[in-house]
């Protein structure tokens, strides 16, 4: 799954658009490294978002196409 519909599905970002200009900002890295909004997700994955003075550290557990809400918070674990 790409990296901006990930953040969207897992609703650690609210829009995929907004996912995008994140990626395209240099705000978002994975396994220490500036990713692309294409950069295919892998289970075991660590993705760093910049927001603002604030950095959420997340790892990847489970990649799912459509989340309920509910649901949402199972795909990562906050590290």
């Amino acid at each position: 799954m790409r990296l901006d519909k990930y953040l969207k599905v897992s609703r650690l970002i609210k829009r995929r658009t907004m996912a995008n200009e994140a990626c395209d900002g240099d705000r978002v890295t994975v396994n220490g490294r500036e990713a692309k909004a294409s950069y295919q997700v892998k289970i075991g994955d660590v993705i760093e978002i910049a927001f603002g003075n604030r950095t959420l550290r997340v790892e990847v557990t489970d990649i799912s196409e459509n989340a309920k809400k509910a649901d949402a918070a199972a795909m990562y674990r906050e590290i």
